[in-house]
């Protein structure tokens, strides 16, 4: 039903309990499974002393018999020798309550199976020790890189998964009573050329984890390693070579082959699925984006978008990835099956034809169950409301002030603001077409009134040095001539990107204090990190309609939607919140206020 949509996990625990109500027969996979387990050749759960249901419910009655009868307390080390003899194994629990709770999850499976009970139990199996997440382009660096072409929410997202990721694996390791050492690999691309960044480096720890890292292998032709950095976009030629590489070096670091390989954005989701296919290990999926709904009309004219973007390639490699993939994890339902406005990021791939070259008459089911609604939330230990004055990073405020107002422009910021009592209208994005931050800029430019009312902000770029990607060459070249058009000198503040993170929650706090607004206007975007990230700092956002955020925010009470391709229209909209604002300040209170109840009923960590 539609309703299921983006809840696969639900739909099968349902399914398969059903199943195992209706037919006994249909537990003996469970009980192979558990036979079978284990990790390096040392087994788990189970061992050959259980050779059907009946000895497997023998067993665990004698065992909750024993459990009952000792301490709650008791470490399951003490008493695994007596275990064995029973036919149970290591993995049930570290300790006599833990254990007698696992066993008594599965003693009501075999005789009365739930959905709930279901999802439990499969949760309690020891089963991930070795996780690879794959991000071959872009660099991908822990600082120095955010605002590089290419490089963008993916890296942030990426690295507070895995410390989430390395918590709840060494957590559960723990609680199954296994003495067993996790191991995390990012893999990603290494640049020879990456000066000022550690992207050339072969292996880098993780801050904040202890067995996780980011392993890099270079892309190799046969002339050689591929030393300088290229666009997502022209990344296919290298992948295959590159997928046998990685296959070479994840066994050099583990030993082992993984458990699950995790996939992100389309070039790391077909090395994902070459991987897998090779390894024979279960594969997950995260597309970020799918370049399809970004690009209107991309497929009907592919002639005049793949000399450049290469759609041809993309959209082949999101199809396979798609299909040959376990499970799918999506930001938002309208990722997956759109709205009644829009089509879906996935919905766009069920039928669709590049001219010349093939036509796609069944791409995707966004009925499947492999899709999972998982909705990533800013980091609250970095981002948290301006409210919280005693958390309040106020020795930022200095630096924060000289990045706003100086009269001096440099390489790390352009033009200066003339009236700095007037509100912020502040954005911060990569400088892609698709992010609309020139949109912006005209949008502010061409409202007089507007101009009137609030400065306007964006951090984007850098201008200390000529960028290497085509499409950010030209959004440049759009910015200073859109500046000079509009006369914007005094109005606006042009700010290179931003690398600190921690001094970027602090910036967003910054414009709350200015009773600023932030503004997201792309054409299209997959989810909207900061969006997420502003209205956990408590700052009213004002966003676009097309994607993501459409559904974070719900329209004048988390938040305003705007239509980039109605810029007059938006305008009016950032008009009518700064003069609501100047007539009632309550009415900004509570624009922020309904932004931080969204964040924290659906998106807080």
């Amino acid at each position: 039903m539609s309703k299921s949509i983006g809840n696969g996990v639900q739909f099968l625990n349902r399914h398969l309990s059903s199943k195992l109500f209706q037919d006994k027969e249909s537990l003996y996979p469970l009980l192979n499974f558990l036979k079978a387990h284990n990790y390096k050749g040392t087994t788990m759960m189970l061992n050959d002393r259980i050779q059907s249901l009946r000895g497997l419910q023998s067993a665990l009655r004698k065992a909750e018999e024993y459990l009952v009868s000792i301490p709650e307390d008791t470490p399951s080390s003490e008493f695994n020798h007596r275990f064995q003899e029973l036919g149970l194994e290591k993995g049930w629990g570290d300790t006599a309550k833990r254990v007698h709770d696992t066993i008594h999850l599965l003693l009501d499976l075999l005789e009365a199976p739930d959905p709930a009970s279901l999802e439990k139990f499969l949760g309690t199996i020891p089963m991930m020790f070795n996780v690879v997440i794959l991000s071959p382009h872009g660099y991908f660096a822990q600082s120095n890189v955010l605002g590089y072409p290419d490089t963008g929410g993916q890296v942030v997202y990426i690295l507070d998964q895995v410390r989430a990721l390395e918590n709840e694996m060494l957590l559960r390791i723990k609680q199954q009573g296994l003495d067993i050492t996790p191991k995390i690999l990012i893999v990603t691309r290494l640049l020879p050329d990456a000066v000022g960044t550690t992207c050339g480096q072969r292996l880098e720890k993780v801050i904040g984890t202890e067995h996780t890292d980011i392993l890099r292998v270079p892309f190799r032709t046969e002339n050689g390693i591929l030393r300088k950095w290229i666009s997502r976009f022209d990344v296919w030629p290298y992948l295959e070579t590159y997928t046998e590489d990685v296959a070479n070096e994840l066994m050099r670091e583990m030993q082992t082959k993984p458990d699950l390989i995790i996939g992100n954005y389309s070039d790391g989701n077909l090395v994902a699925t070459l991987l897998a296919h090779k390894l024979g290990v279960t594969q997950c999926t995260i597309a970020h984006a799918l370049e399809k709904t970004k690009y209107p009309n991309s497929d009907i004219y592919l002639d005049k978008f793949d000399s450049q973007y290469h759609f041809s390639c993309q959209f082949t490699a999101d199809l396979i990835a798609m299909n040959h993939t376990d499970f799918i994890i999506t930001s938002t339902f309208q990722e997956i099956a759109g709205s009644k406005d829009s089509v879906g990021q996935y919905e766009s791939h069920i039928a669709f034809t590049l001219p010349d070259l093939y036509r796609v008459v069944h791409g995707i089911d966004v009925f499947d169950p492999k899709f999972n609604i998982v909705s990533p939330g800013a980091d609250m230990t970095v981002y948290f409301p301006y409210t919280e004055t005693d958390k309040r990073l106020t020795a930022f405020h200095s630096e924060i002030e000289e990045l706003l107002y100086s009269d001096v422009e440099n390489d790390e910021h352009k033009f200066v603001l003339k009236d700095r009592n007037k509100p912020i209208i502040f954005s911060m994005a990569r400088l892609d077409r698709v992010k609309n931050m020139t949109g912006l800029v005209e949008m502010y430019g061409k409202n007089a009134h507007l101009k009137d009312l609030a400065n306007l902000v964006i951090v984007a770029g850098d201008h200390g040095k000529e960028s290497k990607d085509r499409e950010e060459q030209a959004e440049f070249k759009r910015m200073y001539s859109l500046i000079e058009e509009y006369k914007l000198k005094g109005h606006i503040r042009w700010i290179s990107a931003q690398m600190n993170r921690v001094r970027n929650g602090e910036l967003y706090r910054y414009i709350c204090d200015t009773k600023g607004a932030f503004v997201q206007p792309a054409f299209y975007e997959a989810f909207g990190l900061t969006v997420i990230e502003a209205m956990t700092c408590g700052l009213p956002t004002i966003a676009t309609c097309h994607g993501g955020p459409a559904e974070i925010i719900v329209n004048g009470v988390s938040g305003l939607h705007i239509d980039p391709y109605h810029s007059d229209k938006a305008a009016d909209i950032l008009v009518n919140f700064f003069e609501k604002c100047s007539e009632d300040p309550s009415y900004w209170d509570k624009m922020s206020e309904g932004g931080l109840k969204r964040i924290y009923e659906k998106y807080g960590l």
